[in-house]
């Protein structure tokens, strides 16, 4: 019977473990909170289609999804994304479920097929446009929800995990 009582007490205590690490807990309560300045996260001089295919490649063999991160580092919503990421609390979390790639966008008019490639191929409706993949049979998880998080300032740290932890798999 003691066994029986451990064994239950173990997989009570496994699940909420389990559920802690499907919603990052972030002790930030504001964006005040990001270490400044903020980062600028995207190469504008890489090369977005080697970028890309080389975090898929990672993404499949660590059993993660893949976070394509479109934006442009004019862009305070992205670059506030990207601050919150880095949060230690976050960071952690974030690389145990995804392998991050951020990709430039400019000025709306670069990188497009990266997006294109998962069947966006009007205007995005914003940035930073989040690309959530299953690499194992490269489809878009969050079809229709990419955008959500371009206008991050009128969110705070936690929505921000909360919209991560949303699609982590």
């Amino acid at each position: 019977m003691r066994h029986l009582a451990a064994a239950a007490l173990l997989l009570v205590l496994s699940g909420a473990a389990d559920a802690a690490d499907r919603t990052p807990r972030v002790r930030a309560q504001s964006f005040e909170q990001l270490a400044q300045p903020l980062p600028l996260p995207y190469d504008e001089a890489g090369n977005a289609n080697a970028a890309v295919a080389r975090a898929k490649a990672q993404a499949r063999s660590q059993h993660k999804r893949l976070l394509i991160d479109l934006g442009g580092n004019w862009c305070l919503d992205c670059r506030i994304l990207a601050g919150t990421m880095e949060l230690p609390d976050l960071a952690a979390w974030v690389r145990r479920h995804y392998v991050v790639v951020t990709v430039d966008i400019g000025r709306f008019d670069k990188n497009l097929q990266i997006p294109a490639h998962y069947g966006i191929r009007e205007r995005l409706k914003g940035v930073p446009s989040l690309l959530i993949v299953d690499p194992r049979t490269d489809r878009l998880v969050n079809a229709g929800n990419t955008a959500a998080l371009a206008d991050a300032r009128s969110m705070n740290p936690q929505g921000l995990a909360d919209y991560l932890a949303k699609y982590a798999g």
